[in-house]
């Protein structure tokens, strides 16, 4: 649906999410924010663009909003029907968003062999199955501008969830893109019941993100996988994600506070994961990725202690 003058949101289906996709478009020509998975662009987007009289030849751009592959599997599809467009992505996503095999292995599987924690066989079956990449044709590193010819669109590097994380500011329409950049406290289904935990990665360029989109003080906050914030809403939901933050340090503390040892990154999620969510045990176990950002930012601050048990990672207070 169009929400504002020349920007479109498009929601196609991830399992019992969604993955919402955007075109901005203008006189010199149109933008897409991610490209979901291939199902995404052939079921969903190509039928959008049809339903509105859309040419498909105006579209100049693309941008995947990071590496993730709910975000850059419909690429291979969307040069398919538009090989014209140009892709792009974060310079420091670029070889992950072309290239499955590296996703899998570099994001998906980092905590395999220090943490003993890795996507189920058939996560890893469906991301292969679900997405097809392309290569990337440009990298961006934020403060690149795209002239739509009613307003420009100004690119934003803003890791944490990722390190080549982009979000637009679409100034004009005081819409702010972000992609998965910012993550409330759980991301939902599509009926908004909680599906697992916010998956930031490193917590103080999360914040540093956090801030940089309440500088701009839009009032339009877009984001892939929540529903469309607007007014107060936007700084309610930044203000709920940053404060999420200081609730997992608060909570891991604890556990290691009471903890008789040292503890295993597992071990402290199984503690906390009741006090900071509700999912499913499976489901949890995905706060490895901010319980990770939080705890190497608590080591980096002498709080805490990185130590090992039988091969695997642990941590213990300072």
């Amino acid at each position: 649906m169009e929400i504002r003058n020349g920007l479109h949101r498009v929601e196609a289906p991830l399992g019992e999410r969604f993955v919402a996709l955007y075109l901005l478009d203008g006189p010199e020509g149109g933008l897409l924010f991610d490209s979901g998975l291939t199902e995404s662009v052939t079921g969903t987007l190509l039928p959008y663009l049809d339903s509105i009289g859309y040419d498909l030849s105006r579209l100049r751009w693309a941008i995947n909003s990071h590496c993730d592959f709910d975000h850059t599997g419909g690429n291979a599809a969307l040069l398919s029907a538009a090989p014209h467009v140009h892709l792009m992505a974060g310079t420091l996503d670029v070889p992950l968003a072309e290239d499955l095999d590296v996703l899998i292995e570099e994001r998906y599987g980092e905590f395999r062999d220090s943490d003993g924690f890795d996507d189920p066989p058939e996560t890893t079956a469906y991301i292969r199955s679900s997405a097809r990449v392309a290569p990337i044709a440009q990298g961006l590193d934020g403060g690149e501008e795209f002239d739509l010819g009613d307003r420009v669109v100004r690119v934003l590097h803003t890791p944490g969830h990722s390190d080549g994380h982009l979000a637009l500011w679409d100034e004009t329409n005081s819409a702010l893109l972000i992609g998965d950049a910012t993550l409330g406290e759980t991301v939902p289904t599509a009926d908004g019941k909680p599906a697992f935990p916010p998956t930031y990665r490193d917590t103080d360029p999360y914040l540093t993100s956090i801030e940089t989109f309440r500088q701009l003080q839009a009032d339009l906050l877009l984001t892939a996988h929540y529903p469309v914030y607007e007014g107060d809403a936007v700084e309610q939901f930044l203000t709920v994600s940053a404060d999420y933050t200081n609730r997992l340090d608060l909570e891991i503390t604890a556990a290691l506070t009471a903890a008789s040892g040292s503890r295993t990154t597992l071990e402290i999620i199984h503690d906390i994961a009741p006090a900071v969510g509700e999912w499913s045990d499976s489901a949890a176990e995905y706060l490895i990725f901010p319980v990770t950002g939080n705890l190497e930012r608590m080591v980096d601050r002498g709080t805490v202690v990185v130590g090992e048990r039988d091969g695997i990672r642990t941590w213990r207070r300072a």
